[in-house]
């Protein structure tokens, strides 16, 4: 079957957009060949950055014929009906129908339509400039002189040529012709832009490929990436080094160049006075540079980096290396700059008394001089939250309330709340945003402050996302709870929720930052409380807020609490969410749907307390008491919900003298056993315990069930036995809801 050979060559493509471009390319082209009837054995896409090009495999050189027939109304039907019909079908007149007849339906009119296949050259051609116009870019310019007339083509580069290709192994290929805004198809491309720019004649995928490796131009993306990590590693261990890897940077080089060529360059050994983190950003945000460091050490960086060049230069890339230097050396000349900077006083000091006094600052630190004019300048958190003092002021008092919950000490907590965003108006985070937190800790360790608080100023924010780690220091754990409660707290409170897949806020990952914290540092801590407390701070500082605006505009104040909403309904909706995230977690875990959806409640506030009783009652489920029990307890309750749909009577308490057969007076006490036993075992939060509790009802449900018929003729004894199932029911739904648990 033949082989499609498709490039589209133009102007740099910037990096970041090649691979989803080449992958919108091949979509786009084999969902239009199989819409037009054509089928396909595989299809792969490849990119650089001045090409984009398909090899599609096992395309059917033709689409097949179609007959079919259209059913059309009835030969009595309204003309608005006929003509409807003739729409559908593409007739130009009735008379172009044919009439059928039916014995129960009568007459009625049908379409027979049969439309030849197709060459794949015609559809080919058909289809590529169609794609072409229609491309979705991010961003697309018009280009030349064409591009003043109305509708000329855009692309997001100058489009330079196009080749395209098709036919079997076996024979000689033809030109899928077509043309779009004067580029017109053929079988020439174009090598690497310096080394080979000379016409290159191909045939088929696998002569194009070897063509363009001979003209300096590595096709394959992922190729390119292995070529430029193992030159990289290879260079770096020749002069002692080892490359500090960097996946994210290797992709974005790898859309850079069509022929990889690393090359090694330094700066001067006194910039390593900068934090690692600093010295690699730097390099990487404006060189797009590996950096390396010393064989054997994990932090320390050396004073060598490694780039990617296009090019083969004949002084073996000594002047390429020696002009990225000098570029590096500029910008860690300004790293440098705002590390000194940032150690130093800040020239308003004076203006910083009050906000120093509030947090209770040292004004001879850095840091906290730092803190202190965040606070002064009262910069914006969000319109409708306050600023970010006012935001770092509730983070300190919940941090406060949750260190001892969480083992923490309470001064340690406060402390690392203070400075958790003192950083953010640092030279070097202004510069690197992505610094935040860790530069904290840099600052805080060299002011002298507790490691603990160190740390937390940089763990406060974590984890951000599912793979990320959870912090367990007691310090970082009181304040990464506190910032992302107050978050969400924040958000919920001025209705401010996600919606479908937008979460412009990140309040899902900050949710499920706050189930990872609670769990995998085994914290116990009912919810409701902390979300009716907190929520009720933000909306004093709100309404503090609007007061003020009142002050300033004559507002009228009495109506600025209206769009808060009811506190306990937010608290719940709240506390839903937690939910919503707490069973991704499970789930990604592998605990089963039903068991989280049978322990869970509107009111289970404590994320731990759940996550204990889906792990008991799934081993409890494991035994043969736990399998029998749940069918004898489904049994039971099915029974009551019946009974109770026909209104029959369900006594509202059990009356013992009622109770006739033995099997009825055993499951009796061993209700009473069970239900006291597993109250008093969840008391202690024993959930183990509680599932033990009720096992000794699996032998007692299983007698009454055989033994005593509860639809008794004696209506006060058919209520009385009613009441009865109804007691294994409130047994059971201490622990878990059975009725949701499938099996």
């Amino acid at each position: 079957m033949p082989d499609l050979l498709l490039e589209l060559r133009s102007e740099e493509i910037p990096a970041r957009m090649q691979r989803k471009a080449a992958g919108d390319l091949r979509k786009m082209l084999t969902d239009g060949l199989v819409e037009a009837g054509l089928t396909y054995e595989a299809a792969r896409e490849y990119w650089t950055p001045r090409r984009l090009t398909l090899d599609i495999r096992g395309l059917t050189a033709r689409s097949k014929d179609i007959r079919e027939e259209i059913k059309g109304p009835s030969t009595s039907a309204p003309e608005q009906a006929v003509q409807g019909f003739l729409r559908k079908a593409g007739l130009a007149s009735i008379a172009e129908a044919h009439v059928h007849s039916d014995p129960k339906k009568g007459d009625f009119y049908v379409a027979h339509i049969s439309k030849p296949g197709r060459a794949a050259e015609e559809i080919i051609a058909g289809l590529v400039p169609d794609i072409i116009r229609n491309f979705p870019w991010p961003k697309s310019m018009r280009w030349g002189p064409a591009s003043a007339r109305p509708g000329s083509l855009r692309w997001v580069r100058p489009l330079q040529s196009i080749l395209c290709t098709f036919g079997p192994e076996t024979e000689e290929p033809v030109v899928v012709d077509f043309e779009i805004d004067g580029i017109r198809s053929g079988n020439v491309t174009y090598g690497h832009r310096f080394l080979a720019p000379g016409e290159i004649t191909v045939r088929r995928f696998d002569d194009y490929v070897g063509k363009l490796e001979a003209a300096k131009v590595v096709l394959d993306a992922d190729r390119r990436k292995e070529i430029i990590l193992a030159d990289a590693r290879n260079l770096a261990f020749a002069n002692g080094l080892d490359l500090v890897e960097d996946e994210g940077l290797l992709e974005e080089v790898s859309g850079l160049v069509e022929w990889p060529v690393v090359l090694m360059g330094e700066f001067e050994q006194d910039f390593l006075a900068i934090p690692p983190e600093v010295i690699r950003l730097t390099i990487r945000a404006n060189q797009k540079c590996f950096v390396s460091r010393p064989q054997g050490e994990s932090e320390t960086l050396s004073n060598h980096f490694l780039l990617t060049a296009n090019i083969e230069a004949r002084d073996g890339g000594r002047e390429i290396a020696h002009g990225n230097g000098k570029v590096v050396r500029a910008r860690l000349s300004d790293a440098l700059y705002f590390w000194k900077t940032d150690q130093g006083d800040l020239p308003d000091l004076d203006q910083l008394e009050a906000s120093a006094q509030k947090f209770g600052l040292d004004l001879k630190k850095p840091l906290d001089q730092r803190m202190a004019r965040l606070d002064h300048l009262n910069v914006t958190f969000h319109a409708k939250l306050g600023t970010q003092g006012e935001r770092v002021e509730r983070i300190k008092r919940l941090a406060e309330e949750l260190a001892p919950i969480v083992g923490s000490d309470t001064a340690l907590a406060n402390r690392a709340a203070v400075l958790a965003k003192a950083d953010l108006t640092t030279e070097v985070v202004g510069e690197f945003p992505e610094l935040q937190g860790a530069m904290g800790r840099k600052y805080a360790l060299l002011q002298g402050e507790q490691p603990s608080v160190a740390v937390a100023i940089e763990e406060h924010y974590k984890p951000q996302g599912p793979s990320d780690y959870v912090p367990t220091d007691p310090v970082s754990v009181a304040v990464a709870l506190a910032d992302k409660l107050d978050t969400l707290i924040g958000f919920w409170a001025i209705d401010e929720k996600p919606t479908g897949s937008k979460d412009p806020y990140a309040l899902r990952r900050a949710a499920l930052g706050v189930v990872r914290l609670m769990l995998e540092n085994g914290t116990l801590l009912p919810l409701l409380p902390v979300i009716a407390e907190q929520r009720k701070i933000i909306e004093d500082q709100i309404d503090d807020m609007h007061a003020r605006e009142q002050a300033k505009s004559g507002a009228d104040h009495a109506r600025a609490r209206g769009h808060l909403g009811d506190g306990k309904s937010v608290d719940r909706d709240l506390l839903a969410f937690f939910h919503d995230r707490l069973k991704v977690y499970l789930r990604d875990q592998g605990a089963r749907h039903d068991l989280i959806d049978a322990v869970i409640t509107p009111q289970s506030d404590d994320l731990l307390q759940i996550v204990r009783r889906v792990e008991a009652l799934s081993s409890f489920l494991d035994t043969e008491d736990g399998r029998n029990l749940l069918a004898g307890t489904k049994r039971a309750a099915n029974i009551l919900a019946a009974e109770e749909k026909k209104k029959t009577l369900v006594a509202p308490t059990v009356e013992p003298v009622l109770l006739r057969e033995e099997a009825e007076k055993s499951l009796f006490a061993a209700v009473n056993q069970a239900e006291k036993e597993a109250g008093e075992a969840i008391q202690k939060e024993d959930f183990s315990g509680a599932m033990l509790a009720l096992s000794v009802l699996r032998e007692p449900v299983d007698s009454f069930f055989e033994r005593v018929l509860v639809n008794d003729e004696n209506h006060e004894v058919r209520a009385n036995r009613l009441a009865l199932l109804a007691r294994i029911r409130t047994a059971t739904d201490q622990v878990a809801d059975f009725s949701r648990i499938a099996g």
